[in-house]
């Protein structure tokens, strides 16, 4: 009993249990897309993801206030995803593979070094700057076809983009939030906030075509998993995540995400994985732990 009150989460299970459960929410999303519209998916996945971290709120008792005037950064951080990221994420994920789709979003790292100086100041050296550019080059290596050509519809890029950019500027708006409130109040209060931005567009946009569907197992499984996994504990993680090693570092584990993608893809959906695709998840894991060097070493 003794031991197990002194045991403390390792700070890696967060960042890597986010970006496994993040990985997987491509293939579930594929799933239901066979069944429902995307902003039929994200409005069910929201209600059910809401639910379960009200509930957990509850039972812990650890409901906080939040101050008045941080009412209006909640709104924006929720404006930004989950409701432009997801658009964008599911809409893209339309038009492309889930391993593609991955793929794209794992770029983020790419970009949040210059976001996080603008905003924070972060700073981060030569070492895991090269390990970003490893990461990132295992990624298209994963992305080019043999004809070197990227074998995604220019839609499926188009939305894909639009989900990054609203993850760069919401990787600012989460950082502020965490100052203040623990990740299980700022996902909850989130995910409720895009319940009501996408309500006027479910109701007139999908609705009609959502009571058609006949109701089966793999539905309710893949949304359960994608609402409890990727929409509820994962961005708690990935709070959690950001407090601990800030923006550039956490979004350096994105790159993850394409390889527990491409993996599940191939066992979940048959997608094919071939001998080019190993390399590039290999070379992504190793600038992965390039970029996290410096950290090991301050550390130890």
């Amino acid at each position: 009993m003794h031991r197990l009150k002194n045991f403390k989460i390792p700070v890696y299970f967060y960042p890597l249990a986010a970006m496994l459960f993040w990985g997987m929410s491509f293939v579930w999303s594929s799933i239901l897309l066979k069944y429902y519209e995307p902003v039929t998916i994200i409005f069910i996945r929201l209600i059910i993801s809401s639910s379960f971290l009200f509930l957990i709120i509850f039972l812990l008792k650890k409901n906080e206030k939040v101050a008045h005037s941080d009412y209006w950064l909640f709104f924006l951080s929720a404006l930004f995803n989950p409701f432009f990221y997801f658009l964008g994420e599911n809409y893209g994920l339309k038009y492309s593979s889930s391993t593609i789709a991955s793929v794209i979003i794992a770029t983020i790292p790419v970009f949040s070094p210059i976001t996080a100086y603008l905003t924070f100041r972060e700073r981060l050296s030569w070492i895991n700057i090269a390990g970003i550019l490893v990461s990132f080059s295992g990624i298209v290596i994963m992305l080019i076809t043999k004809d070197l050509s990227l074998g995604i519809d220019r839609r499926g890029v188009f939305f894909l983009a639009g989900a990054v950019t609203a993850a760069l500027v919401y990787s600012v708006l989460l950082r502020k939030l965490t100052f203040k409130y623990s990740p299980l109040t700022i996902i909850s209060r989130q995910n409720l906030i895009g319940i009501f931005l996408f309500l006027p567009f479910f109701i007139f946009l999908e609705a009609h075509s959502c009571f058609n569907v006949k109701i089966n197992q793999e539905i309710v499984t893949s949304f359960l998993l994608l609402s409890i996994l990727a929409s509820s504990l994962s961005f708690v993680f990935y709070t959690k995540t950001i407090q601990l090693f800030g923006i550039s570092k956490a979004n350096i584990f994105s790159n993850l995400i394409p390889v527990f993608t491409a993996i599940f893809s191939y066992f979940l959906l048959s997608e094919y994985f071939s001998f080019q695709k190993i390399i590039g998840i290999m070379i992504v894991i190793g600038g992965v732990y390039l970029s996290e060097i410096n950290k090991r070493k301050s550390a130890s």
